[in-house]
């Protein structure tokens, strides 16, 4: 663990962005007359303590956060990450009462963090199992619970050198699993405290479908760009070599009758002047389009075929402009959020790295996605994909459907027993 951080902290003095982010963000911590407080500003004691590590085990949180601030009166929640990415995109989140990156997990910083929050509970999302917080907390008596958990058999949890860590589950006051096979591994193994309450990211989805603006001025753009064309592509979270396989099947769609929206994963200069190069020049950015008079804009999307989205924060907005998605990441570390573009009832093709992932085989098997490894299984997939959308969309919202409720579960075993 130490080797670890200490590892973080060489790389911050070599420049390295993230690195020196977390190092940065940790000397904003003090603690002051027994409270926390975060560049200045207290942490309220007696909160619910969230932890998550990046943006996507957060939006997993959301649903409770939400439920608990519209049902708790005078509740107080507070937030920490671990990533630099989740903390610069919510560190600003208007229903945390704190946000912060959690102390480094020594046994000294957690037990003068505890201690100096005083939290009345803490919810742990996913895969966030550190052995210091965990020990901590089970010590001074705060209980504490995984949320949207799942397990796998290669986990060190259950290689014979990692007993230790093993025990450390056993802190938890309760694990909620997102399936039966992390159910009985973890039972098999002598954790007990544990049950099947699905994934909270197919509620947090569906809520971010249903309180959608159709009059988002933001999207006016996108749905002018996509106005009366019915082969639409949205290519979420991508990489470069999701990036090169669209860009061949754009050049070989000679009929010149689809469109393509990307989102890429990282948006710096670099990577977009990339993209620019691959498409030959031919792809708009977003905002230089957004920033046309409306005539002007008309003109700029007459002919145009790829737009590039080159902001944050509209991905899960745009997939409902699209007949078809394709889902980044596939070909490196592992695919992005696939059920955010399924609950618009949509075909998801993704790369083949997708073992890791429920949602992606839920959908496999529900006959609403597909994986792909080369450009020819690409185009194929593409193709069939944008001409049954109906049918293979129809079978994505019906796997979506079938998967929610978990923030409900969660929500009255915790806060209404």
């Amino acid at each position: 663990m130490y080797i670890y951080f200490f590892i973080i902290w060489l790389a911050s003095l070599f420049g390295h962005k993230k690195a020196r982010q977390i190092i940065e963000g940790q000397k904003g911590i003090a603690y002051q007359n027994g409270s926390v407080s975060v560049h200045g500003r207290m942490l309220p004691k007696n909160a619910i303590w969230i932890h998550a590590s990046s943006v996507g085990e957060f939006e997993q949180a959301r649903p409770l956060i939400e439920r608990l601030k519209a049902n708790k009166e005078g509740i107080k929640i507070v937030v920490t990450f671990f990533s630099p990415s989740g903390y610069e995109a919510r560190k600003n989140y208007p229903l945390a009462d704190g946000v912060l990156y959690l102390p480094f997990p020594t046994r000294k910083n957690a037990g003068q963090f505890i201690q100096a929050l005083q939290p009345k509970m803490a919810i742990f999302v996913k895969y966030e199992f550190w052995p210091a917080y965990l020990r901590e907390l089970k010590k001074q008596g705060v209980p504490a619970y995984s949320v949207s958990a799942i397990f796998r058999p290669g986990q060190i949890f259950f290689r014979w050198y990692g007993k230790w860590y093993l025990s450390v589950l056993r802190c938890l006051s309760h694990i909620y699993v997102q399936d039966e096979e992390s159910l009985e591994l973890l039972k098999r193994h002598g954790v007990t405290q544990v049950s099947v309450a699905g994934d909270t990211r197919f509620d947090r989805v569906m809520d971010v479908k249903s309180g959608l603006k159709e009059d988002d001025p933001r999207l006016i753009p996108v749905a002018q760009f996509t106005d009366g064309c019915e082969r639409v592509i949205v290519a979420g979270s991508t990489w470069p070599k999701d990036e090169a396989l669209l860009a061949e099947y754009m050049a070989n769609d000679l009929n010149q009758t689809t469109k393509l929206i990307v989102v890429p994963h990282e948006i710096d200069e670099e990577h977009l002047h990339l993209i620019f190069n691959l498409f030959q020049g031919q792809a708009l950015r977003y905002t230089t389009l957004s920033a046309l008079s409306p005539a002007a804009r008309q003109n700029a999307i007459r002919h145009a075929r790829i737009l590039l989205i080159d902001t944050m924060g509209l991905l899960s907005s745009i997939y409902r402009f699209g007949q078809t998605a394709y889902i980044g990441g596939g070909f490196g570390v592992g695919i992005h959020n696939t059920i955010e573009a399924a609950v618009y009832g949509m075909p998801v093709i993704f790369g083949p790295n997708y073992r890791h992932f429920r949602e992606a085989k839920g959908l496999i098997a529900a006959g609403a996605a597909r994986s792909i490894r080369n450009y020819k299984e690409t185009e194929t997939a593409l193709n069939t994909a944008l001409e049954q959308h109906t049918e293979i969309g129809a079978k994505a919202a019906e796997y979506v459907q079938s998967e929610l409720g978990a923030t409900d579960k969660i929500y009255k075993e915790i806060f209404e027993n």
